[in-house]
């Protein structure tokens, strides 16, 4: 509606609700107009000429000139507030409806994704939280609030989990793309991929389709395998038996480490190369035809592992795209094994010679050993034991032949016994059987299960322990009439055991024993009639001494009265110690005669020897010139003698010979005793040695008419000795069996080798020699008349036994009366660095 101006006429108003002046007003306006910009007169003067002929003073012209300019600058106001209203209006106007068509398509935008069964995470900066849109179904196993679902190794698999982490970071970081296949917890699978766009980075979750699901599953079950199998090559490179694969030409494949030092090949692409095998070809046919029949070979084949015989298990399984087969080395198993089978054996061979009877049996309870002594101890049949019957079974078997205590109530006892075999300690039992004897059974469990009986037969250990107490009386009645003095003392000192003769040898009253009076005082009781110091004070030590050895000690008292007694203390394992006193008095007697005997015995064996030594020494050159001069006188140069000469000269030669031979034995023996005599070693031909011993004899057993028979082995070598001894030797030995054997008799050498010795044996057929003589014949000077002919002097075996000894050996002598004698010398084949002399 129009409004009313100021001269009560209407007010237009335009397009835009601004009211227009009327033309009346508009001079009034004008002219307040000019009022506010020309104050004073001058302004007046410039109002047109309508205003002029208004009377108005200057004091309302001001006044209405400054209404006039506040409703002009309200005007101006107002149009301006106006306009800019008008222009916010509409912008808002505008906005909302941009805002409207934003809302719908976010809207639009969501429903997509929410109808295509994924959810989007978009991330804007690292200080706001990121954005979760839209939602996945309930079989894809991931929650469904926000927090639940950022965390995402609380829903997915830890390696799913640390893969989408890793994506995440670098799409954040470097704007990365990615495409990877998560595993939830549930055992599902979803598929999640990355974009970035500008600052945001985009992840969005869905549900695989079948066709990617299954595609996905292959993807990882093929990963899966590749990892199987990458993880068991690692591990089969890694272990120290021999591994190897075959291709379906049955050509290596593949192999270890092992493989490869076993075949010492430089590295397993080495050994298939050149197809290096650890089988040999009589192995590689036993795995062959087995696999003709089966598909899994195992057995156990010697195998030559960098030139050393060993032991191997080898199993070789054969499939369709080839074979595998792995080498186990027990060679120290089976030695192991071996040496186990061995020790039980043995431990089982000894158990069986035990006495005492002792079985075994299993954690099964059945009889798994028993020893001959248990066999033998209660009489069962070997069959029933060897079928291994179960405990019960042998006690029963055993209750029915009577071989076991008589029980008021069997099966308690049974079921009370059988449980050793469940127990875990030791047990002991003891039966009385009703043959009268008594057993200590020992029950002792198996770590592994089972438990071992000793059956201890102790009937004749209580039988000897009742015996014992009985010995005991009757030894300390023994004790109390012995001759030689006793006293026990004990490890205070005090006297606890003593006899009368120990009272009656030291003269103490035997009331003054009774009360175990201490060492000390019965030592000052015996220094009456002993005062030596020094065995009483060995004595006392001995008793009261507090060594951590000791030992016996022994002594002799000489007493005023010339008693000699002879004392021992003996320590007991009690601490305790026993003292004996012995009257020797009559046996010091008479050993000292013995030996003032004995010294005037040896006095004259050495006059004898020296005797002996030195008219063998005077004699020896005054019978060099008999010999000479007689060989002088029997030489045709010197001049002719009859036949008598002749003849009484060859006497004289030969009686010569004879006591030189004789002079030089003795010499011999003297040297030989006194420590002298060296021998010359060296190499003994044997076969020469006894050529040379025998020829100097050849007319002796042609004027005796015996037949010598010579045994010598062809080749039998040589020996380390003094040839001249050893020839000295089998001469004497020859040369006593022609004196000793009958006419047209046979006289035997023969030379062997045993082992590291030489024997040398001279056997007759002549008289013999009788066996209260044997013991005598190396004595020296001991000679026997054989018949008619002359006496020896004696000197032949003393010579052989001294010389054989002398090389170290031996001599010995059978001889029968009236079949011969054969006398046996045994040489080392190489004598010891020092030799004693032989007496």
């Amino acid at each position: 509606m129009p409004e009313r101006g100021w001269a009560g006429g209407r007010i237009p108003r335009t397009d835009h609700g601004i009211a227009a002046p009327s033309p009346r007003a508009a001079p009034l306006v004008i002219a307040a107009l000019a009022l506010l910009t020309v104050p004073g007169s001058a302004a007046a003067a410039t109002l047109p000429l309508g205003f002029a002929t208004l009377s108005v003073d200057s004091v309302e012209i001001v006044w209405f000139a400054a209404f006039v300019g506040a409703i002009g600058f309200a005007v101006v106001a107002s149009i301006a507030l106006i306009r800019a209203r008008a222009r916010a209006e509409r912008d808002r106007a505008a906005l909302q409806a941009e805002n409207a068509e934003l809302k719908l398509a976010a809207d639009r935008a969501e429903a997509v994704l929410a109808s295509d069964d994924q959810r989007t995470v978009i991330w804007s900066d690292s200080d706001t939280p990121p954005e979760v849109l839209g939602a996945l179904p309930e079989t894809a196993g991931a929650p469904r609030g926000r927090a639940a679902f950022l965390a995402f190794g609380q829903w997915l698999e830890p390696r799913s989990a640390a893969a989408l982490e890793r994506a995440v970071a670098a799409l954040r970081e470097a704007g990365q793309p990615f495409l990877v296949p998560l595993r939830t917890l549930a055992d599902t699978h979803i598929e999640a991929s990355g974009r970035a766009t500008g600052s945001r980075a985009h992840v969005r979750f869905h549900d695989l389709t079948r066709e990617r699901l299954d595609q996905l599953r292959l993807a990882e079950r093929n990963a899966d395998l590749e990892r199987e199998v990458a993880l068991h090559r690692s591990l089969l490179q890694e272990l120290p038996m021999p591994v190897w694969l075959r291709g379906p030409d049955r050509g290596l494949a593949w192999v270890n480490r092992a493989y490869a030092r076993a075949v010492e090949a430089e590295s397993a692409t080495t050994v298939t190369a050149a197809g290096q095998e650890l089988l040999d070809t009589q192995g590689r046919e036993a795995v062959a035809r087995r696999h003709g029949v089966d598909p899994v070979f195992a057995s156990r084949l010697p195998v030559v592992v960098a030139g050393t015989r060993r032991v191997f298990d080898v199993v070789d399984v054969v499939g369709e795209g080839g074979s595998a087969g792995i080498a186990i080395d027990v060679s120290d198993l089976e030695r192991v094994q071996s040496e186990l089978r061995r020790t039980i054996e043995s431990h089982a061979r000894t158990l069986d010679q035990l006495a005492t009877a002792v079985t075994i049996f299993g954690a099964d309870k059945r009889l798994t050993f028993y020893n001959a002594a248990f066999r033998a101890l209660f009489g069962l049949d070997e069959a029933f034991l060897a079928g291994g019957p179960e405990a019960g079974a042998v006690l029963d078997r055993l209750r029915a032949e009577r071989k076991l205590p008589e029980q008021a109530d069997f099966r308690s006892w049974k079921r009370d016994l059988l449980s050793a075999l469940q127990a875990v300690e030791p047990q002991e039992f003891w039966w009385h059987l009703p043959g009268g004897q008594t057993l200590r059974v020992l029950a002792t469990p198996h770590p592994q299960g089972g438990v071992t009986f000793v059956y201890e037969n102790v009937t004749e250990q209580l039988d000897l322990e009742s015996r014992y107490n009985t010995l005991s009386r009757v030894q300390r009645e023994t004790l109390d009439h012995l001759l030689e003095g006793v006293a026990v003392f004990g490890s205070d000192g005090k006297l606890r055991l003593s006899n009368h003769a120990f009272a009656t040898m030291w003269h103490i009253a035997p009331e003054a024993l009774a009360d175990r009076p201490h060492v000390n005082a019965i030592i000052d009781r015996c220094r009456a009639i002993y005062d030596d110091r020094a065995n009483w004070l060995r004595l006392r030590t001995a008793v009261t001494g507090l060594e951590d050895k000791r030992n016996r000690e022994f002594g002799r008292m000489e007493r005023r009265d010339g008693t000699v007694i002879d004392f021992t203390t003996v320590p007991l394992p009690d601490g305790g110690t026993l003292i004996t006193f012995v009257n020797v008095t009559d046996s010091v007697q008479v050993e000292r005669a013995l030996v003032e005997r004995n010294e005037a015995l040896e006095q004259a064996d050495q006059l004898k020897n020296t005797f002996i030594q030195h008219v063998s020494y005077e004699l020896r050159s005054p019978l060099t010139n008999i010999i000479g001069f007689a060989q002088l006188l029997g030489d045709p140069n010197i001049g002719p003698l009859n036949a008598k000469q002749r003849e009484y000269t060859g006497y004289i030669l030969g009686s010569s010979s004879s006591l030189l031979a004789i002079i030089n034995d003795i010499l011999d023996l003297a040297t030989v005793d006194a420590g002298i005599m060296e021998l010359e070693l060296g190499d003994v031909d044997i076969a020469a040695t006894v050529e040379a011993a025998t020829n100097g004899l050849r007319d002796r057993l042609t004027d005796a008419r015996l037949d010598l028979v010579i045994d010598v082995p062809d080749g039998i070598g040589s020996f380390v000795a003094d040839e001249k001894r050893v020839r000295q030797v089998l001469f004497n030995l020859l040369s006593n069996a022609i004196a000793f054997s009958d006419p047209g008799g046979r006289i035997e050498l023969a030379g062997r080798r045993e082992g590291p010795q030489v024997l040398f044996a001279v056997r007759d057929y002549g008289q013999g020699i009788p066996e209260d003589y044997l013991d005598a014949v190396f004595e020296r000077f001991e000679s026997r008349t054989t018949g008619s002919r002359r006496r020896g002097p004696g000197l032949g075996l003393s010579i052989v036994k001294s010389f054989v000894e002398l090389h170290g050996g031996t001599v010995s002598l059978d001889s029968v009366p009236g079949h011969g004698t054969t006398v046996v010398c045994q040489f080392p084949e190489r004598p010891p660095i020092t030799v004693e002399a032989a007496e």
